[in-house]
Order: C-alpha cells, then sequence, then structure tokens
C-alpha cells in the first residue's frame, strides 16, 4: 500500500510528465486540480531546514515568485536579487514536492496596465519551475509612476472589473496560463466602489476566467473590521471557481476612532475563526483544494507549524462530511418532492399498477 508521500509524489510525477508533453510556448496548460485535497506551507528560509525534514507531512509548497525574478529584466530598469542559481536550487525544490508561484507586485486590478517586465519575469520563471499553478493579488501597488508600497484595495467599480480583465488577459498571453486571484485585507474600505467586494470579485472572475485564491484570514479580517458576516461573503462567491486557500493569523491594532481594528500580519498563529471558514469552504466547495499557512515572521517551532496544517487538514474533513450530508439530505428532498408531484398530478398512470381485490 502507498503512503501519502508515495501517492503524492506520483501524482507530481504524473503531472510533470503530462505537463512536459503537453507544453508550449503560448500554453504552458498549468492546472491546480489535484485528485484531493492538499495542505502547505508557504518557504520562507528560515523555514527551509523544517520543510526539508517534514516533506512527509506537507503535501506543497508555495513559494513568493516575485524573490526569484531574475536579472534578465535589469535593462528594463528593475533589477531582482536572485540569479539563475536560486531559480535552479527551486527547480530542485519543485522535483521533490508540488511547488506553486505567488506574486505580489504586479497590481492585477488597477485601469493601468500591468508592467511588461513584470509579466516576463514572471513569464521566465513559470518556464524554468513549471509550478502547479501561479497566483496574484486583486490589488494595485502604483499609480502615477509611484510605488504605493503595499497592497491597496482599489474602488470597486466598472472601470477596475475591467482593468483587471485585460490585465489578466494580458497575463494569460505572456506567461501561458491564467493566474488564481486573491482578495486582499484593508483596514479602509475603498471610495468610489459601486459593488460589494464579493460582487466585484465574483464580475472580475466571470469576465477573466480565472480561478480564485481565497485568503481566509483577509475575509475574516475584512469581515470584522467591516461588519459583514463572512459566512454570507462565501455564499456570494462562485464556489466552484476557489482552487487555493490561505490561512494565517494576526493581531488587533488601535483604531483612529478609539476602536480596534484586526491587522492581517502574518505573525501569528491562524485563530479559531479562520479554521471555521475553511470548514465551510470545504462544504461548499465540492472540487480538491490547496490550502497554504503563510507564516512571515515570528517562526514558532516547526511542531506548531505542523499541528496548524493537521488542524487545517481536520477542518477540511469536517467541511467534507458536511458538503456531503448537505447533497444527500437536498437529494433525498429532491426525491420526496417529485415522488409527491408525480402522485399528484391527474394523468399519474394509475392503470400501470394491480390492485389486489379491485377489477377494471
Amino acid at each position: 500500500m502507498k503512503t501519502n508521500r508515495q501517492t503524492r509524489l506520483a501524482e507530481h510525477e504524473t503531472r510533470n510528465t503530462s505537463h512536459q508533453s503537453q507544453v508550449t510556448s503560448h500554453d504552458l496548460g498549468l492546472t491546480n486540480h489535484a485528485r484531493s485535497d492538499r495542505v502547505g506551507l508557504g518557504w520562507r528560509p528560515e523555514l527551509a531546514a523544517g520543510i526539508f525534514a517534514h516533506f512527509d507531512q506537507i503535501d506543497v509548497v508555495e513559494v513568493i515568485a516575485d524573490d526569484y525574478f531574475d536579472s534578465a529584466a535589469e535593462g528594463a530598469g528593475y533589477s531582482w536579487p536572485f540569479s539563475r542559481r536560486q531559480q535552479n536550487a527551486l527547480r530542485t525544490l519543485a522535483a521533490q514536492v508540488p511547488v506553486v508561484l505567488h506574486g505580489v507586485s504586479m497590481g492585477l486590478a488597477s485601469a493601468a496596465p500591468v508592467e511588461t517586465k513584470r509579466l516576463d519575469a514572471m513569464a521566465r520563471l513559470v518556464g524554468r519551475v513549471r509550478p502547479a499553478a501561479w497566483s496574484e493579488h486583486l490589488a494595485f501597488v502604483r499609480g502615477g509612476g509611484l510605488e504605493i508600497g503595499h497592497l491597496a484595495a482599489p474602488p470597486r467599480s466598472d472601470t477596475t472589473i475591467e482593468g483587471a480583465a485585460r490585465n489578466l488577459e494580458r497575463a494569460r498571453a505572456i506567461i501561458g496560463a491564467r493566474p488564481e486571484v486573491e482578495n486582499i485585507a484593508t483596514l479602509v474600505l475603498p471610495p468610489g466602489s459601486a459593488y460589494s467586494e464579493a460582487e466585484w470579485m465574483a464580475r472580475i472572475l466571470e469576465a477573466s476566467g480565472c480561478g480564485l485564491l481565497l485568503d481566509l484570514h483577509n475575509l475574516h479580517a475584512n469581515a470584522t473590521n467591516h461588519g459583514y458576516d463572512p459566512i454570507a461573503f462565501l455564499d456570494r462567491l462562485p464556489a466552484g471557481r476557489i482552487r487555493t486557500i490561505h490561512l494565517a493569523g494576526g493581531k488587533w491594532i488601535p483604531a483612529p476612532d478609539g476602536g480596534r481594528r484586526l491587522l492581517d500580519d502574518h505573525l501569528h498563529d491562524v485563530p479559531v475563526e479562520v479554521f471555521t471558514l475553511l470548514e465551510e469552504v470545504a462544504a461548499r466547495a465540492p472540487q480538491p483544494l490547496t490550502v497554504i499557512l503563510e507564516r512571515d515572521g515570528a517562526f514558532p517551532a516547526m511542531s506548531t507549524l505542523l499541528a496548524q496544517l493537521d488542524a487545517a487538514r481536520a477542518a477540511l474533513a469536517r467541511g467534507r462530511e458536511k458538503g456531503k450530508r448537505k447533497l444527500e439530505n437536498g437529494n433525498e428532498k429532491t426525491d420526496i418532492a417529485e415522488r409527491s408531484v408525480a402522485l399528484s398530478s391527474p394523468h399519474f398512470p394509475f392503470s400501470a399498477f394491480h390492485f389486489p381485490g379491485l377489477s377494471a
């Protein structure tokens, strides 16, 4: 009998073999469609030793793509510190465990076009590493030639929906595969918005054909800070588009009005509310999900991070069971309703049945 590790490697090797046979320069054929749910960790240099020592408990690794953009784009006026040597090390990692790439600097959700040099850099990295998928944020990060320095929420309007769709199509054309797009945390609701965040995201997904990377701590923080129901938010999203989940933690900070806000800082353990949301997503999304735990600093013992991966697996299992029961109950209610309608119909074929003691 194969172990989970052996099964995962077999799937990974099958995907790589298929991928290599189908790839063209215009269609990299990336898919994040695992055969079953998988749970993994964001790659950070401080966690490298622990990740390598516990591959049997880590199904997938997410790597910040921008950290590995090469110097080939320096001539375009932007310098990235990592060399081809680091990219080769990343390819070695990808040969041992499924890798997904995560971008942080494109600014896809903007009326302004994404800089071509950034798309080219991602295209080169994707071509060399052959990840299972790549992703970016629904955010803007620059405007008027100025770098904001963080992921900012744009106005949720028709203009940014159309701009995001154009940028995502350019990304697909240059990189060869559509990204999964991620919701961001925002302490301030973007002015000039015509749509709720959920509707805005759903419209971008529909216009672009992209999958969704749903960050559940971002959702939890936004719902807490802006006073809405995160479960209702989930119900307004196209569950079939969800491919990847991010888990993280945060902390409370003072607010200007004397209250407090929940800050998404990736420096704390995943709170119970986020695991509850993961369970709810698993109950709604029937397709396999890739779940990534993000931790950017204040690193605990590796055993603590692995325990959070186990907690994620348990939440997925509970959600899958809840979804299964809901489906079974729904089918049963449908069957009962259909039988009731048939029995009450004037066209119900009584003549097809023989009732003892009664003659025609």
